[in-house]
């Protein structure tokens, strides 16, 4: 193996991902569970988790375990890493990933359930997630947490506010955490820009077309973000915390 390799292997790791079953958090599975780890895959919805799961497993031999977790709901995240610590006995890595931005005419149109839904699912979730797994990785062998925020929380499109004031937030999370549970945990943010991704189709460009927005001149492809997530949850990251890293085609450089 080489010493590249060596960084980047996780055998005998355990890793979470929410948002876990398609898009962004499917390919970083992939890639974590290629490195070596053992995978949760969460999401509402189980038969999804549970295709992905098959999925996996059939292409890598790892371990991986379908949870169904709503992680605007602070109970299921108590239960994803309570049966994530009963089945796999530890918890390495965790990759808040899931995400939501739901679509609204306009900003009075805007419904308190509609706000507090967005803010539980981008904010609220991974807060307390991150929390749970941060404070026994801590307390152990230490871990990486990892936040996938958005361009878009640097800078607000009137398009999806809640959305990116969540995201803003998780930036603010991201900082504290990785002052709070320092030095044997490493907390750090990805914050993809346009990608083709479900919660794009409202505003992206179809695939295939040009993005002439992008000074890349393309939409991001969801394996684009595995390499630096797998960076981020190994060893090759060791003194990287407290970052927020934009993956967006130079969509926010002027920021």
């Amino acid at each position: 193996m080489s010493t590249l390799e060596h960084l980047h292997d996780l055998t005998g790791k355990v890793a979470i991902v929410t948002g876990g079953s398609r898009g962004i958090g499917r390919a970083i599975v992939q890639i974590l569970a290629e490195a070596g780890a053992d995978v949760v895959i969460a999401s509402r919805k189980l038969d999804s988790c549970e295709r992905a799961a098959d999925e996996v497993m059939a292409s890598t031999g790892r371990k991986v375990l379908p949870v169904a977790c709503h992680v605007g709901r602070w109970d299921d995240c108590e239960q994803l890493i309570d049966r994530t610590l009963e089945h796999f006995g530890r918890l390495d890595v965790l990759v808040n990933n899931a995400g939501m931005s739901p679509p609204y005419k306009n900003l009075d149109d805007i419904t308190e359930d509609l706000y507090d839904k967005t803010l539980g699912v981008n904010l609220k979730g991974p807060f307390r997630l991150a929390v749970r797994a941060g404070t026994y990785m801590a307390e152990n062998d230490g871990g990486s947490i990892i936040n996938v925020g958005t361009a878009g929380s640097l800078v607000a499109s009137v398009r999806e506010l809640p959305y990116a004031c969540a995201k803003a937030g998780l930036n603010a999370l991201t900082v504290g955490l990785a002052e709070a549970f320092a030095p044997t945990v490493r907390v750090n943010a990805i914050l993809p820009g346009p990608f083709l991704t479900d919660i794009s189709k409202s505003w992206a460009p179809a695939e295939g077309e040009d993005a002439p927005f992008v000074p890349l001149r393309r939409m991001g492809r969801p394996e684009e973000i595995g390499p630096l997530a797998l960076h981020l949850a190994s060893a090759a990251s060791s003194y990287t915390t407290g970052a927020i890293i934009r993956v967006d085609g130079g969509v926010t450089r002027k920021v």
